[in-house]
Order: C-alpha cells, then structure tokens, then sequence
C-alpha cells in the first residue's frame, strides 16, 4: 500500500477550472426547465471545490476502521451517515482513483466500508414490520440466509432509503443502510404501527473484499464453503475468535464479498489484519469504494442519483415495486404514479471533454443542441471500458430516450461537450460478473 506519511502531503484533487456558464461561486442561476418542482430545489449553481478543510470532530463518528484507513494513506473523506467516509487512498500523482479502479479489475480490494449501518429489527413480529416498510415482498423474495437490495418510501412515494437488507434469522433482519437516517425513521413508524419488534443499531461493521481473486482471499480466510455461497446468499461464520456474517454482495458489480463484523469497535484491528495477511498472495489493495466502476455497473448513490424527493420510477427501481403486496408505506401515491406516468428520468450519458478522474463537484448542467438548459448530471466519471466519459443525469422525459443528442457544460471545458443518452448500464447489463459461478 501507498501509505502517505505525515510529513509528506498528498496530491490535491483537480481543481475545476475552465470558462463554463454559470462557474464562479454563487452566480445567479435560472432553475433547470421541463423537470418537476420540488420542496427543495437541487443547487445547480456551479460553485466547484472548495480549498477548505474539513473538521474533524466528535459531531461525526468515527468508524472501527478510522484508524486503519489512516494508516494505509486515506487522504480524502467524505461525510455518509454521521461518519467519516474514505474516498481516496492512491495519490493524484500516482494515478489517483483510476489507479483504484485498476486494482479492483485486475485483482482483489480491501474497502472501509462502515458507513453502511446495521439497523436491528428483530422479534416475533419482524418480518411483517420489515414487509411494511420495503416496496418489495418480504415473505416471496428474503428466505432466511439470503439477502436483498430493497427500497423504503415514504406516503408520496420517494426514496427513503435503498439498502441491502440481510435475513440472518427467521425473525432477525439488519437494513445494511445507504446515506440516510433508517433507524429513525423506522423507529417512528413502530411508535405508531405497534409491532412487536425492538429495532436498533448494532454494533456491525462490515468491510467489502471486490474484485476478480476475492474467491481467492474468501477461501484462504473461511474455506471452500464460500464457494456455495450463491450470488446475494450470506452464511454464519467464525474467524477464530471473531463472529461475522459473510454476504457475496458489493458495490462494485465485480465478483466480491462483504464481512459484517460483530462487536467491531472491539475487533475491527483483528478482522483487518486477517484480511491483509490472507490478501498477501493475491496482490490485495485498500482503496475506497470504487465510484467509478459503481457508474459503469448502473449502481445509484443515494444523495447524489437519488434522494427521498425522487421516486423509483424516476430512476429506474420501478421493478422494485410490488403492488400485489397487501400494504407497504407508499403504496398508494406509487399506484398514482405508476398511473400517471413521471416528468423526468435518470439516463446514461456518454460525453465528450477531458477525462474526469475526480468526484463531481457540482450537479453539471445539461443543455439540447440550442444551448437551453433541461438536466443536471447527477453522478459522472472517465470509463475506462468505453475510454470516454460517462455520466447519470436527470432529463425531462422529452429528452431521455435513447439516443438524445445534448450537450454537456463541463467545469474543465471552454466551451459545452457533446453528449448522447445511452443505456444503463454501462458496462455488464445482465450482471454476469458479479453472478458468475466461483468454482
């Protein structure tokens, strides 16, 4: 690993330069045209980095792993629910992210991936209070053992949450949660729905092992009973002293895994440890969850794609939604949905422009042909399996087919890019990497 010694200070991510429309901090900006109104309009002034940094405090948690992100060179964070998040391990200079994502394609990645919460619901009643709360069936679809990407809504039908949800008991299920407050919510719901449930957040960390020679790692760490794992199955599992949950799920639309570490504050050292040391012969890195290599999987952000004023419809989840289901918050407002059809979409780009190889900033705009602005890009990133940029962004319906020729307003560009709706996702569209047998 590249570790950055104290003395020494990392590359800075690209600053945003250029002559685009709309580029200095705080210019007056007209709203984006053709998509619906929200209650709290997405901040599309294009007001770009920042040379400020961030404070660390007591306010945001710090994970089991804070420490060991540290010392494998973590220089950059964000914030995903009340905790610090690594975002880059690789310096600028030494090929930054696109470094990262190399690794993880060709071999196999240790990511600090504590962020994703554990919320508890357990008790006699947990299934049908979990069935109440996801668009998804419980009972037909999350057979003990097994896990799920689901989806919560509220009573208009936008996105609370999208997390992995595991089933690690007959009546014990944990929301492995994305960037919002899921056990408030949930416990809201309880204060009046009344199910016999406690619901809580337990003291679970997981950490993802990604990329093609996890099979690899997995096996030299548990052994061959890995390998019957089936693709979004978990298994119970000790790892000498420690007691983890092994899931084959991931963010990264590569083959991986994740280890949820019970009482992790007390042996989050240990499990990392093993890790590394079961990693030596196949080459392991610790970088930070690849966004990279998430875009080209279709993969959303919550926060960033998505958030609780859009809808599945919107963004592609309306698969998610089951309406033969008895009840389930939301249900009514997405029938109406549904019905009704939706205002705007969440598209693929494939742009023009010099590649981008840091986080985006802002919500970059998106324009037609005569310069009028109708979308913002939401998520976008340099591929380097189509060798071109590639984005995520919202349009009107008018302009989300497949096909739509646009223009893109780039930060580091004079002027605005070419851009063309394609397909989602970009890269694996039937996800046979991740599914793939691991005999």
């Amino acid at each position: 690993m590249l570790a950055q010694s104290s003395a020494s200070k990392p590359a800075r991510p690209p600053k945003a330069v250029g002559k685009s429309r709309g580029h200095k901090s705080g210019a007056k900006h007209p709203p984006v045209i053709d998509i619906k109104k929200r209650g709290v309009p997405i901040n599309v002034r294009q007001s770009g980095n920042s040379e400020g940094r961030m404070l660390i405090s007591t306010r945001v948690r710090k994970s089991p792993y804070w420490h060991l992100s540290q010392q494998e060179g973590c220089w950059a964070y964000t914030v995903y629910n009340h905790m610090y998040h690594p975002r880059a391990y690789i310096s600028m200079t030494r090929g930054g992210l696109m470094r990262e994502y190399e690794h993880l394609t060709k071999h196999v990645t240790l990511w600090n991936v504590a962020v994703e919460r554990q919320i508890q619901i357990k008790g006699p009643d947990a299934a049908e209070f979990v069935n109440l709360l996801i668009t998804r069936d419980v009972h037909e679809k999350l057979p003990t053992n097994m896990c799920r990407y689901v989806i919560l809504c509220n009573r208009e039908g936008g996105i609370v949450n999208d997390p992995v949800l595991l089933r690690v008991a007959d009546d014990e299920f944990w929301f492995s949660i994305s960037d919002s407050d899921v056990l408030l919510w949930a416990q809201g719901v309880n204060a009046y729905s009344g199910h016999d449930v406690t619901i809580r957040e337990i003291d679970v960390a997981p950490v993802q092992i990604q990329g093609p020679k996890s099979v690899k790692l997995m096996t030299g760490l548990f052994g061959r009973k890995v390998l019957d794992i089936p693709y979004y199955g978990l298994m119970h599992a000790g790892l000498g002293r420690l007691s983890v949950v092994v899931s084959r799920t991931g963010f990264s639309g590569e083959v991986g895994y994740e280890i949820y570490l019970r009482d992790a504050t007390r042996h989050a050292d240990e499990l990392w440890r093993a890790v590394k040391k079961a990693g030596e012969p196949h080459n392991l890195r610790v970088i930070a969850p690849s966004h990279i290599r998430r875009l080209e999987a279709g993969i959303l952000s919550y926060g960033q794609d998505m958030d609780i004023e859009t809808n599945p419809f919107e963004v592609g989840l309306g698969w998610q939604v089951d309406f033969s289901k008895d009840d389930f918050i939301g249900k009514a407002a997405l029938q109406k949905i549904a019905k009704a059809g939706v205002k705007q979409k969440l598209v693929g780009l494939r742009m023009g422009g010099s590649p981008i190889t840091w986080y985006n900033e802002d919500f970059w705009h998106v324009t037609n042909r005569s310069g009028r602005e109708v979308g913002y890009i939401t998520s976008a990133f340099w591929s380097p399996t189509h060798d071109t940029n590639i984005a995520l962004a919202t349009l009107p319906i008018a302009y989300a087919k497949v096909g739509a020729r646009l223009k893109a307003v780039l930060p580091a560009e004079d002027a605005p890019v070419d851009a063309e709706v394609v397909p989602v996702p970009f890269r694996d569209p039937k996800k046979e990497i991740p599914k793939q047998a691991v005999r």
